[in-house]
């Protein structure tokens, strides 16, 4: 009993420290930007009230569905408060950016300076418009962007070989059916010889997004269509998600792998389980079992949701691994923190150790931050050459 109360008091003190840090933008934004303004007191208070209500988006979608990352409202209810939340996060920047402007003015000139209204009302009409722009480049259905990876040791048959990688798909009211038919659709035109999602397919439980996620059905390519989980499976009953996934005609690769031949060549397909699947009580990820009994000299492809094992995945001979979960920073500026969190792996290619890791911007986005200001989301598609 005292465990369970124990338990409870956790994660009821971790909810409201959750729902705290997402009020600060709102907190700044009304003792920085509105409180100073001319307005009457009952305009200013009908403003704030709306602004931490905005600002607790999250808490919505907690009550909305029991989960914070499953927002079930209208998808035009998400959108406005992607916005409104989007709004105010930049808004926040901005003023924060005024304040210190003009501290550093009057300690420059020895006096008392203000911030003029007009520059203030100019700060929230540019940060309305970034987040109408953010939250319009999130929701589109992006296009292909073609990557050329050389590979030593690539056999023949498959120089030319073309993968395309879907990835945090994040199927939800803000992403539903009819957005998952135009991007099968583009990946489908493609003309890839092999499809493979890595992971964070939805946010939302089977019984939430059976509809929505029932186009991915229709993905086709000559080689099949492989796929891991990422983190989101595991906080939607991951078992459940397996046996639909592959249902549908997924291919699952969870620490396993399999083998494509073409022409007597042969091309290994790995994949692994997610960082965050030990917390479940799930198998956590496992290269050499991923890896065993897979042909020696054939060159390796893996699938890992997270970026940040790249180094170890070079060790043991991994040619191309292909990642998502960053979402590429989401927004300019904002990628360096979000590469901190990811062993420094946040968007596109790098070579680690030889090995090449591509890190895609994401297709989707999660529903409580969709936003994206300079870093396109994209369909990647991977043409295998012989290096040289």
């Amino acid at each position: 009993m005292h465990l369970v109360t124990a338990d409870i008091t956790r994660d009821t003190g971790s909810r409201i420290i959750f729902n705290l840090v997402f009020a600060v933008p709102a907190l700044v934004v009304i003792a920085r930007w509105l409180w100073p303004l001319p307005l009457p007191l009952s305009a200013k208070v009908l403003t704030a009230l709306l602004m931490l209500a905005a600002s607790q988006f999250h808490l919505w979608s907690r009550l909305s569905s029991g989960s914070v990352f499953a927002p079930e409202f209208p998808r035009v209810v998400v959108i406005l408060f992607n916005w409104a939340f989007g709004a105010l996060v930049l808004l926040a920047v901005f003023q924060l950016v005024l304040d210190v402007g003009t501290l550093l003015t009057m300690l420059f000139r020895q006096h008392s300076v203000g911030q003029p209204t007009p520059l203030r009302y100019a700060a929230a009409t540019l940060a309305a418009l970034l987040a109408a722009i953010g939250v319009g480049n999130a929701l589109r259905v992006p296009p292909v962007r073609d990557v050329t990876v050389a590979i030593r040791g690539l056999p023949a048959a498959f120089d030319g070989y073309r993968m395309v990688q879907l990835t945090d798909l994040h199927i939800s009211r803000l992403f539903p059916a009819r957005w998952a038919l135009a991007v099968v659709d583009r990946a489908n035109m493609a003309g890839a010889d092999v499809i493979v999602v890595t992971g964070d397919f939805i946010d939302g439980s089977v019984a939430m997004r059976r509809a929505d996620v029932e186009p991915l059905r229709q993905l086709r390519a000559p080689d099949g269509v492989y796929a891991i989980p990422g983190n989101h499976e595991y906080f939607f009953n991951y078992r459940d998600w397996m046996r639909h996934l592959a249902e549908m005609g997924f291919r699952m690769l969870p620490n396993t792998h399999a083998v494509i031949d073409r022409d007597g060549s042969q091309l290994v397909i790995a994949g692994v389980t997610d960082l965050s699947a030990p917390s479940v009580g799930e198998a956590a990820p496992d290269l050499r079992l991923a890896l065993k009994d897979a042909p020696a000299e054939a060159p390796i492809v893996l699938l890992d949701h997270q970026p940040r094992r790249a180094p170890d995945a070079a060790a043991r001979g991994v040619a191309l691994q292909l990642s998502g979960h960053t979402h590429g920073g989401m927004i300019v500026g904002l990628d360096r923190l979000v590469a901190r969190g990811n062993a420094g792996f946040v968007s596109g290619r790098y070579d680690v150790g030889g090995m090449t890791l591509y890190v895609s911007n994401g297709t989707g986005l999660w529903p409580g931050f969709a936003l994206r200001l300079g870093v396109p989301s994209e369909i990647t598609r991977f043409t295998l050459r012989q290096a040289k």
